[in-house]
């Protein structure tokens, strides 16, 4: 047990190191286009904006800006808010004694003294910015790199697998799945990988004809190149590349763009699939990942190239932008709950309400946290 726990600690020391500098670079990123997206809006609504913070905890350097605005670094660099003028605490909450002290021209830049459209707008607008950010990284590996393709045959079917039941063909090509054109291979392992169980309707062409197929694909686990482990869904069928087949095209702007926002929508929707597959209790909440997690991904990224470490950015931000909008007190998406509250009722929630689904938010995350930590832990000791 003593050996196990030394293994643990000496594991977790070396990844952390290795792991530090480009987790924080890539959450700073991540963490200051979701704040100025608070800050921006704040700004075009005429609150007062107190503090721009990167991190939490002591400050260790800042500066103030001509509006009297506070931007910092803080000791703490796991995250950071905005806080503006009527705030009590960074997770803006009010307190109704200072709110109601406030002279006329005070209330002009209260957030809290504005009316719940523009505090909505200014809430939401962190999220929104994390999925243009995530859209723009896309856009902007899409101009650069061009889009791959490759095309989508089977060159060999699995026996016993999802296709070999669902009548799939040596010499196939896929062109639609549910609906959606295929035009890579890649695009039809993207989408097999999150449908496992589920049941997908596929169109391929064979002998010059459309014949439409259904399969199920199978849940598997599997290891990328660093060794971690993924359950994904695998269709059983095999793709060989030949000589002078795959192939990158130009796109233009707003192609990019198209395909900037696709992977967007991709990823906001294969995340309601996962918490869909826990809530039915299919899903393994053990891929959860919490901050120990994303270090360790930032680390692989960075071992692999810049370009997958901006690719794991744009997805951070994404996955962050979405989290927060969850109807958790504590995360804008609480604060829009209480917003939408407030408009049903014609008041805003008391202030005993909002303080007690503060805690109750809070507590929910911390647990969240632990959770996924205890996660980490676990995968980067058995590593």
């Amino acid at each position: 047990m003593i050996d196990f726990f030394v293994h643990s600690f000496n594991t977790l020391s070396h990844g952390l190191l290795g792991y530090a500098v480009p987790f924080l670079f890539v959450l700073t990123i991540v963490v200051f286009f979701h704040e100025l997206g608070h800050f921006l809006v704040a700004r075009w609504a005429g609150v007062r904006v107190l503090t721009f913070s990167l991190g939490f905890g002591p400050e260790l350097v800042g500066f103030n800006d001509r509006h009297g605005t506070r931007w910092k670094i803080s000791a703490i660099p796991l995250g950071g808010y905005v806080k503006f003028f009527g705030d009590e605490s960074e997770a803006s909450t009010p307190s109704a004694q200072t709110l109601a002290a406030m002279t006329a021209e005070e209330r002009a830049g209260s957030f809290h003294h504005k009316k719940v459209g523009p505090r909505a707008a200014i809430v939401a607008a962190g999220p929104i910015a994390n999925f243009i950010l995530g859209a723009l990284i896309f856009a902007g590996m899409a101009l650069y790199y061009g889009k791959p393709s490759t095309i989508a045959r089977v060159d060999g079917v699995v026996a016993d697998g999802a296709a070999a039941a669902a009548g799939f063909k040596v010499g196939d090509v896929v062109v639609q799945i549910d609906g959606k054109p295929i035009e890579s291979f890649a695009d039809m392992q993207r989408i097999v990988a999150m449908n496992a169980g589920s049941a997908l309707t596929f169109q391929v062409k064979r002998d010059g004809a459309i014949v439409s197929l259904t399969a199920t694909p199978a849940l598997l686990e599997r290891k990328d190149p660093f060794g971690n482990s993924h359950r994904l869904g695998v269709l059983g069928v095999e793709h060989k590349s030949q000589a002078g087949e795959a192939s990158t095209t130009p796109v233009g702007v707003g192609e990019a763009l198209k395909i900037g926002v696709e992977q967007v929508w991709f990823i906001i929707t294969s995340t309601f699939k996962f918490l869909g597959s826990l809530f039915v209790g299919q899903g393994n909440p053990n891929e959860v990942s919490g901050v120990l997690g994303i270090a360790k991904m930032s680390g692989q990224a960075a071992s692999a190239g810049f370009q997958f470490v901006i690719n794991l950015c744009a997805v951070l931000s994404v996955s962050i932008g979405l989290l927060n909008l969850f109807p958790i007190p504590l995360l804008d998406g609480g604060h829009l709950m209480f917003y939408a509250a407030e408009v049903v009722r014609g008041r805003p929630l008391s202030e005993r309400t909002q303080e007690m689904g503060f805690r109750i938010g809070l507590g929910l995350v911390l647990m969240l946290m632990v959770f996924a930590t205890y996660n980490d832990i676990l995968r980067m000791a058995a590593s």
